[in-house]
């Protein structure tokens, strides 16, 4: 009898004051119910029964462990109905980490809010590189390739950058024809927030060189800053492709040196794969892999 087993043998006995009453209701010998609580009295170095040739009576610290142990079993009860609830439909609260450009995800989010609205969503907006497990995270949308065989993964729609202006600043400083341009341009720059590091241009170089200097005009570590910046006319900005996809369908930007350009980078969700997902990660999981891929 394993140690949750003994503990059902000693309530069962307390109950019916019987270890063979008790042993019939579990499906056990009365030896076997007599020997659980032996080993139970010997582990907590307290007598649980007093004993006669008639009957078993509680002794005090009997009474007071019987207290605990039908609280951990009402608790398990409490919890075998949540998980039995939680199997049928996607419910309760869902932890997300996303970066910052998840931000651009919202109408995808609320949809899912819509279409499941039992289950309560809690956001976190951050580009640092969150521990999935160790912060409790039920999931988190990542950009990049992951290595880590503690999650299980979905790839969505990847993405590109592309480099874009107002027509006014064009018409004003010129239109880049080649990367060596840029020198003297204002350039529009993402810094990591976590790092403090520039995101890098992903610019095809000539043979030969690594290192492209850019003519810096502003830097920020919000996306959406940079984008208000290039609209308004202050320089050539390298943003996200579908972040900007509104703005050039409606003249407010202009792509340049769209040939020059070599970037790929990969979206995906991730999720703790030591458990089985839950109804409501499944759902989330589903959801986004449909209009996302």
């Amino acid at each position: 009898m394993d140690h949750f087993g003994a503990l059902g043998a000693f309530v069962q006995a307390a109950h019916t004051r019987s270890f063979t009453e008790a042993g019939r209701r579990i499906g056990v010998s009365s030896s076997a119910v007599g020997k659980a609580v032996a080993r139970l009295e010997e582990e907590l170095g307290v007598r649980l029964f007093h004993r006669s040739t008639r009957a078993i009576t509680l002794t005090a610290e009997g009474s007071l462990f019987l207290e605990r142990c039908q609280r951990i079993f009402a608790e398990y009860e409490v919890a075998k109905r949540e998980l039995t609830q939680a199997a049928g439909k996607p419910q309760g609260k869902l932890r997300l980490g996303l970066p910052q450009l998840g931000m651009r995800l919202m109408p995808h989010l609320i949809a899912f809010q819509q279409a499941y609205p039992e289950v309560e969503l809690e956001l976190e907006f951050s580009d640092r590189l969150v521990n999935v497990i160790e912060e409790g995270f039920d999931a988190v949308m990542r950009i990049g390739e992951v290595d880590d065989s503690r999650l299980m993964m979905r790839k969505l729609n990847g993405y590109s950058h592309r480099l874009v202006a107002s027509p006014d600043y064009l018409s004003r400083r010129g239109v880049p024809s080649r990367p060596a341009d840029l020198s003297s341009h204002a350039c529009l720059r993402y810094r990591y927030p976590t790092s403090g590091k520039l995101d890098p241009w992903p610019l095809v170089m000539k043979k030969g060189q690594d290192t492209l200097e850019l003519g810096q005009s502003a830097t920020s570590n919000a996306i959406e800053a940079l984008l208000a910046m290039a609209e308004a006319g202050q320089g050539i900005a390298c943003l996200p492709d579908f972040f900007i996809e509104d703005a050039i369908a409606a003249g407010r930007l202009v792509p340049v040196l769209d040939r020059y350009i070599s970037d790929h980078r990969t979206f995906s969700i991730l999720w703790p794969s030591s458990r089985q997902p839950l109804p409501k990660i499944k759902a989330f999981v589903s959801f986004m892999a449909s209009r996302l891929t």
